[in-house]
């Protein structure tokens, strides 16, 4: 039932052990309470039949109209050789009974005391009856204190026994994320945790199926055409100059697969990045840092690079590099995609999800039937493997964002690319100013 180190055993066991002490420690004080309650009335009238009989030197006026409280009532006066400092009051059983016995002073002078002895029997009997009685209750309190403990901690890791058993029955074929609206207030966290988690394994996993169908599909081709120009150049005896063509051609085409598998291999250095650790920074300032290094690269292109960053300032846990990935691929495409003399805007914005970043161009604009971030989708008639925006939506998964292209609705050509951070899973905090 339990492990070795186990959460709910050191949880039942601390539970239980507390329990114990404060109904021990409660039931100390109660049955203390009463019977020192018991005991001051006791000594209250034992004091009092004392004094008037030392004032009046009679026990015939005690100032009592009560009978009852002379019934097992022993007066004596006794000497002593040695005075007494204080009044002596102790208690005695003799033959199981229970007696209660004052030394009062009677007459200082010749050290003579007055020893008043009364049987509480009885009243002991009720004390041990209350004891008894408090002693089963506890057992029984404690009884009831195991039984809720297990129960609360039962309770407690039956969401974590719901994780293990979602969990266990996936695989790369079945994986469904967790329902976090069934889940504890202390758990959906962690729910959103796992889900997260296993929007990345489906996430991998589709890219992995889509990054080796298309890796193999798109060496395919040049291999076959650099095969084809072989043949075609072996058919018969060339000149010089056509084998120099066929090898120019053959070494354009290796150059092209070099580019291929260069793409491929960032796909391994950005799963290197994945584990990189969050620290928190001023995602801002990344943005401003990222925007003023491509400024110089539009004007040097004939081309506007505009910047609004809004709020001033917006901590956040995150992984650096990735976010830098995805920010760099924006801004690439959109100044590759705009004309010269054109403008390309770099924005972001607070809103109730967390910072909206958006990369807005002046360019064709794009097909939105096609999906982009599949590995080698190219659009227009820029070079490129196809591999920048495939790589940027497997960082944005990992920062548990959102990443999406849309053409512009404002009348101009022209694309938006953007980057939703979610503040609940990038532990975003926004910064005063």
């Amino acid at each position: 039932m339990f492990s070795k180190k186990s959460i709910r055993k050191n949880f039942l066991f601390k539970l239980i052990i507390a329990s114990a002490l404060l109904i021990l420690i409660f039931s100390s004080i109660l049955y203390l309470s009463i019977e020192k309650s018991i005991y001051y009335e006791k000594h209250q009238d034992l004091l009092h039949f004392a004094k008037n009989i030392a004032n009046n030197k009679s026990i015939l006026d005690l100032g009592t109209s009560n009978p009852d409280s002379f019934l097992g009532l022993n007066i004596e006066i006794i000497y002593l050789k040695k005075q007494l400092e204080d009044i002596g009051l102790y208690e005695k059983t003799k033959n199981k009974r229970t007696y209660l016995t004052l030394i009062y002073p009677f007459n200082i002078d010749n050290n003579t005391y007055l020893k008043i002895t009364k049987e509480i029997t009885i009243t002991r009997e009720i004390l041990n009856k209350i004891l008894n009685y408090i002693f089963i209750i506890n057992i029984f309190g404690f009884g009831l204190v195991i039984i809720y403990a297990i129960g609360l901690s039962k309770m407690l890791v039956e969401p974590v026994k719901v994780f293990n058993s979602k969990l266990a029955n996936m695989n790369e074929y079945i994986i469904k994320p967790i329902n976090t609206k069934e889940l504890p207030l202390e758990f959906e966290t962690l729910g959103l945790t796992l889900n997260l988690l296993i929007r990345r394994i489906q996430n991998y996993v589709k890219y992995q199926k889509e990054l080796f169908i298309g890796t193999a599909h798109e060496l395919k081709t040049p291999l076959a055409v650099i095969k084809l120009k072989n043949q075609v150049t072996l058919i018969k005896i060339r000149t010089p100059e056509e084998y120099i063509e066929a090898l120019q051609v053959t070494n354009k085409t290796i150059d092209e697969m070099n580019n291929i598998v260069s793409n491929i291999l960032n796909i391994g250095r950005q799963e290197g990045a994945q584990l990189e650790k969050p620290v928190q920074v001023d995602v801002i300032e990344i943005l401003k840092n990222k925007a003023n290094d491509f400024k110089l690269l539009a004007i040097n292109d004939n081309k506007n690079l505009k910047l609004d960053f809004q709020p001033n300032g917006f901590m956040a846990m995150i992984q650096v590099n990735l976010l830098n990935q995805i920010v760099q691929n924006f801004l690439q495409n959109a100044l590759k995609f705009t004309p010269k003399g054109k403008s390309v805007t770099i924005q972001s914005s607070q809103d109730n999800i967390g910072l909206r970043i958006e990369v807005i161009d002046e360019g064709c604009g794009i097909d939105e039937s096609v999906d982009l971030f599949a590995p080698f989708k190219r659009q227009g008639t820029k070079s490129g493997v196809g591999l920048g925006l495939f790589l940027a939506k497997s960082a944005a998964d990992t920062l548990g964002a959102n990443i999406s292209i849309k053409n512009r609705t404002d009348g101009v050509d022209g694309t938006i690319a953007i980057l939703q951070l979610n503040s609940k899973l990038s532990c975003i905090i926004p910064q005063n100013n």
